[in-house]
């Protein structure tokens, strides 16, 4: 059997905790419609065993109300805090946004057309277009000036992973996308450090010099300009995938059609 990858643990979907509940639950249902076809063909087998049926009646009824507990306990808790979710989701696809559009517009390859949804669709084709990202970005690492500005873009983001991971990972609906969140800012701390060593910001140099030694460097070695490229590209797609899917979750977990429904009614504007 072959071995796991030794690294973070996480599914491909933010709804699999609900698989353990549900497989249980079925299972149990199984069992029960297994037990009553069982006993109408042949209830002399429960008669005879009568430990051994209160034992298994026991242990579906207590599958079943555990399963069945779980979900509304599970469903009460996502209801009563999804505004709250809904506003740290939107704070993480804000700063997930911020990364990928900035690092597109470093490398030359933000669009020019108005400021819409067609503007950011434009976009994610750019960041999605492999060859061509990683050929602007070569072209970005090469000039001092935006090897600064790429340094500054890449030291945000902690403070908001701060205000709301402790909050979102306790609930198991959003923890895998909180995951996937301190992910991409691993990403960001991890290459900025690197930038913290080779090009070190102003306000750095004031810093122990020994203190700026990079995490990176120290656990492989000297970083080439191409495996920081090739990282800068996995950072801008990573990031403009989670700016798509913690949107589209947030808009699940409290539709637009709830807030419309928020709103005062208009006054009559007819004429008596």
């Amino acid at each position: 059997m072959a071995r796991r990858t030794v690294g973070p643990r996480r599914s491909d979907s933010p709804r699999t905790y609900l698989r353990p509940t549900r497989i249980i639950g079925g299972l149990s249902v199984l069992a029960l419609a297994g037990a009553v076809v069982w006993d109408l063909n042949n209830d002399e087998f429960w008669f005879r065993h009568t430990l051994f049926t209160a034992l298994v009646a026991s242990l579906i009824v207590v599958a079943v109300s555990a399963a069945v507990l779980n979900e509304v306990l599970e469903r009460r808790q996502r209801e009563r805090w999804s505004v709250l979710a809904q506003y740290a989701l939107f704070d993480l696809v804000r700063t997930a946004r911020l990364v990928w559009t900035g690092l597109l517009e470093l490398a030359g390859l933000a669009p020019d057309e108005e400021l819409d949804d067609g503007l950011l669709a434009a976009g994610s084709e750019a960041v999605l277009d492999t060859p061509r990202l990683a050929a602007a970005i070569d072209e970005l690492l090469a000039s001092a000036d935006h090897r600064e500005q790429l340094h500054r873009l890449i030291a945000r983001g902690e403070e908001v992973l701060g205000r709301w991971a402790d909050v979102m990972v306790n609930s198991g609906t959003y923890a895998e996308t909180v995951d996937r969140h301190v992910e991409l800012y691993s990403r960001l701390y991890w290459w900025g450090s690197v930038l913290d060593e080779s090009d070190p910001l102003e306000e750095h140099l004031n810093r122990p010099r020994l203190s700026r030694l990079s995490p990176a460097t120290q656990a492989s070695g000297p970083i080439e300009d191409e495996w920081l490229r090739d990282n800068l590209v996995a950072i801008a797609q990573l990031a403009e995938s989670l700016d798509r899917s913690s949107f589209e979750l947030a808009m699940r977990i409290v539709p637009f059609e709830w807030w419309a429904a928020q709103l005062p009614d208009r006054p009559s504007t007819g004429t008596r």
